[in-house]
């Protein structure tokens, strides 16, 4: 079975929020919510993640510049917004996904999500990545 098939079976069978799948091992998986599980690959698992497929329940424009970052080859994402989809095209990244959105809207529904305003005008993972470690610094 192919990578992606295997995170995307593995994401609905255990309700996760991420699952990471290289040569049919899972290197990573989380339930945790938002952006944070994505981080973590880029930061600590790079290396093991690059050539890997990703499982994702939203792929927002910031989770689409960080499977760049990452090497990441393929993507399933129940939802994943506008910006998200533009990052994977140019970057030949293929992917699927179950709905489509202009953007990732925040918990309350009432503005875009902070990460994806943060990723909005941004087209670096680098810088981006540089951005979201400052984040998480803040929110500590």
């Amino acid at each position: 079975m192919e990578d992606i098939c295997i995170a995307r079976e593995i994401l609905e069978k255990e309700d996760l929020a991420l699952v990471v799948v290289r040569e049919g091992e899972v290197i990573y998986k989380s339930k945790d919510k938002g952006i944070k599980p994505m981080y973590i690959m880029a930061v600590e698992m790079k290396d093991k993640g690059k050539g890997a497929s990703i499982a994702d329940k939203v792929v927002g424009k910031g989770a689409a510049l960080l499977c760049k970052y990452i090497g990441i080859v393929n993507v399933y994402g129940k939802l994943i917004s506008e910006g998200g989809i533009k990052v994977l095209e140019e970057s030949k990244i293929p992917f699927i996904s179950d709905k489509t959105c202009s953007y990732i809207k925040n918990k309350d529904k009432t503005d875009l999500c902070p990460i994806e305003k943060m990723a909005i005008n941004l087209d670096d993972p680098n810088l981006f990545l540089e951005r979201l470690a400052d984040f998480f610094k803040s929110i500590k």
